[in-house]
């Protein structure tokens, strides 16, 4: 009697459940800022597949309560973590050096700095904060990644942008925001320098046949209140949860806006330099490719981006360096 064909581990061709994700045994990926927020929820459904989920920031006791977290919902989970700071450039190499791997199959690009208020604020490096956490870190990490993720056969480099980004527009001679600092303008635009060289990224891989694919994702719209407890990383109160009930139809939770960032990881379908988002109005909802906005399809403006970073970082995570051998 013939023998019955195995249940497929993941979605059919085409088709993608958030509550049913493919199995990952045997591969490694990193979250940045994957001990809170929307990068915690990332990294506790990458874990739920079986692979090992690395979580890369700066504080070693809110990593260790993630870990906790995640193992509670998660049996078995093989998390663990890595300090990071994207903000300190001249410790990334230090930092991949301490994953300790030989190849990396995928790096989600989530963690992020979000002002409110002035003062404006640098790094030591004397770069704007939000500038340099959100996108110059991201850049700099890239290159020092590139070794492993080139030793990964469809390795994924996930870049989270933001709604937020949409409606800005990059000024190139102030990219430090120096002239007029305003914190959620320049929130705005730090992201839209992560998603412009998220797409520059794949354009510069695909050129030279690469099988790395960088793809773009963004959340959507998050709240807490709207998010699941996983004590002691965030708890819900009952009455914020119903006090923002109404706002569900309009907005999510952040474990659903990790959504696009985890499909970007793991969908064997989607290809680099598109856009992951929520189905709903790009705010809510489960994740599919979106049309690129059209100041994203702007190449000269994120080539002339590259250039910049590259000379402020000292870096160039081009596709040379996914060339190299690990």
């Amino acid at each position: 009697m013939p023998s019955t064909p195995a249940a497929p581990s993941g979605p059919p061709p085409g088709r993608w459940n958030v509550h049913r994700l493919p199995r990952a045994e045997g591969k490694t990926f990193l979250v940045t800022g994957g001990n809170a927020g929307i990068g915690y929820f990332v990294a506790e459904q990458l874990a739920g597949t079986g692979a090992t989920v690395v979580l890369g920031c700066r504080d070693a006791a809110k990593a260790g309560a993630a870990i906790a977290a995640i193992g509670s919902r998660v049996p078995g989970a093989a998390v663990r973590y890595v300090p990071l700071d994207l903000a300190d450039p001249s410790s990334l190499k230090a930092s991949v050096e301490a994953l300790g791997l030989d190849r990396l199959d995928a790096v989600v690009h989530n963690a992020g700095v979000a002002l409110d208020h002035p003062p404006r604020r640098e790094t030591r490096d004397g770069h704007e904060l939000m500038f340099a956490t959100n996108h110059l870190g991201h850049f700099a990490l890239t290159h020092h990644l590139a070794p492993l993720l080139a030793a990964a056969p469809g390795s994924r480099v996930v870049t989270t942008g933001s709604f937020a980004a949409k409606s800005e527009r990059l000024d190139l001679d102030d990219l430090q925001s120096r002239h007029d600092y305003r914190p959620k303008r320049a929130y705005a635009r730090s992201k839209l320098a992560q998603m412009l060289f998220a797409l520059e990224l794949d354009r510069r891989l695909r050129a030279v046949g690469s099988t790395t694919r960088s793809v773009l994702v963004h959340p959507g719209g998050a709240l807490d209140s709207l998010t699941p407890s996983r004590p002691p990383v965030h708890v819900r109160t009952p009455g914020a949860r119903l006090g923002h009930l109404p706002l569900r139809l309009v907005v999510q939770g952040k474990d659903a806006a990790a959504w696009p960032a985890v499909r970007g990881v793991l969908d064997p379908d989607v290809r680099g330099g598109r856009m992951l988002a929520p189905r709903a109005f790009g705010l809510r909802g489960v994740p599919r490719t979106e049309p690129l906005w059209s100041h994203l399809a702007d190449t000269a403006t994120a080539a002339r981006l590259w250039s910049a970073s590259r000379d402020l970082t000292g870096t160039d995570p081009g596709p040379g360096r996914f060339a190299a051998a690990p």
